[in-house]
């Protein structure tokens, strides 16, 4: 009988102290953690063994078990996969939540108004997050914005500048479709806000005009072939100008232009063109080479506009490019302080042109007007006296 109490009592020992252990090992940070921190993966459909196995492996937890068991006990807390970092040392409970929370740990990226998919590519790759032959593999496959722009050649112009939260791999095709998506949220915004704007007009007086071209830019954003035009004209206005304010009056030159049957004559397009094939220089101004280089995305040696987007516009872009500003301005060139000088005849423009040179040079805009001619006093007529001094009379 001593014998069996005896063991009873070991027994029971035993348990309270394996239970100690399991409640110490889920209620205090384990200090063995790796002073570097460390990422552990979480895959999809893990089961709670699994996942108390990775941290236990990697010194996340103290205890497999006791996590396992502390999860099963707390079902709603489903395991998300994905992956996580641990910077510092944590209870197991704390452990489990960050994981049932879904806190998987992601690094802000940013997509910046005009640039590329080129762009885009390459700040991914500098970021470490991704080969930029990946991105643009995934990029270069537009069937994600066929039911939008059945026309469109690659995801060019549809990719919506943001900053995304990105884990440390992203996959390639998982973030076009992010980016696609967010366009497509930022287009429906717009078509909602211009169906308000034509809701709330007035109606006659002056109003009826901004009515009509708001009714106009409605039936662009539900056609598929007017979509990407207005895509490609947006993406034309955001390479052209940083200022939000001048974006409408890029776009009316642009406008004026093509139902005159002018060449656009872009110099961003030739640039595009370029760093398709991996000929572009950064930085280096075009050449007359340049100019001339045979691509349908060379807007001075093809009409119209070129095939497709060459950037990815913002919000301000794709409004301008809906509404152009009412101008008969059919030129603009920089004017030294981040904007533009416009013009409607090809004389101003070149005295635009003559202002940029100037300003460049670090001279006022206009020269100074020039100095009045120097008069002469009128000759008075000579005295008698000054006459015969003079040998005169």
């Amino acid at each position: 009988m001593k014998y069996f109490l005896y063991l009873v009592l070991v027994v029971v020992l035993a348990a309270g102290g394996y239970a100690a252990w399991m409640w110490y090992s889920l209620t205090q940070p384990y200090q063995d953690f790796p002073t570097e921190g460390v990422f552990v993966d979480i895959p999809h459909g893990a089961s709670p063994r699994l996942v108390g196995y990775l941290l236990k492996d990697n010194r996340v937890v103290r205890s497999s078990l006791a996590f396992e068991i502390y999860a099963r006990r707390h079902p709603r807390g489903t395991l998300r996969a994905g992956e996580y970092f641990f910077d510092h040392p944590m209870t197991g409970r704390d452990v489990f939540w960050k994981i049932a929370n879904g806190q998987i740990y992601e690094q802000a990226f940013t997509v910046r108004e005009g640039e590329t998919i080129f762009d885009i590519a390459r700040n991914l790759q500098a970021g470490k997050f991704i080969p930029a032959s990946d991105f643009i593999f995934a990029a270069s496959d537009p069937s994600l914005i066929r039911d939008f722009a059945p026309e469109a050649r690659t995801l060019e112009g549809f990719l919506f500048p943001a900053t995304y939260e990105l884990p440390r791999h992203p996959v390639a095709s998982e973030l076009t479709a992010q980016m696609v998506h967010k366009f497509k949220e930022e287009w429906k915004r717009i078509a909602a806000s211009d169906a308000d704007a034509q809701t709330a007009s007035p109606g006659p007086t002056a109003a009826e005009t901004e009515t009509d071209v708001t009714r106009q830019a409605i039936s662009y954003m539900e056609s598929p072939t007017a979509r990407l035009r207005i895509v490609t004209l947006a993406s034309l206005v955001e390479r052209e100008t940083p200022k939000p304010e001048e974006r409408r009056m890029v776009a009316s030159v642009f406008n004026n232009r093509l139902h005159k049957g002018m060449r656009l004559q872009c110099d961003p397009t030739v640039i595009y063109a370029l760093d398709r094939v991996g000929q572009y220089k950064n930085k280096d101004p075009l050449t007359k080479e340049d100019l001339t280089f045979d691509s349908p995305y060379n807007t001075y040696e093809h009409g119209g506009l070129p095939p497709g987007p060459i950037g990815n516009p913002g919000e301000a872009s794709l409004r301008a490019a809906l509404h152009p500003a009412g101008t008969d301005f059919l030129y603009f060139v920089a004017n030294a302080q981040g904007g533009h000088f416009f013009s409607a005849t090809l004389a101003e423009h070149n005295r635009n042109v003559l202002k940029y040179k100037r300003l460049l040079a670090g001279l006022p805009a206009d020269p100074p007007p020039p100095p009045p001619s120097a008069k002469k006093p009128p000759i008075k007529p000579a005295t008698h006296q000054q006459k015969q001094h003079r040998g005169y009379d």
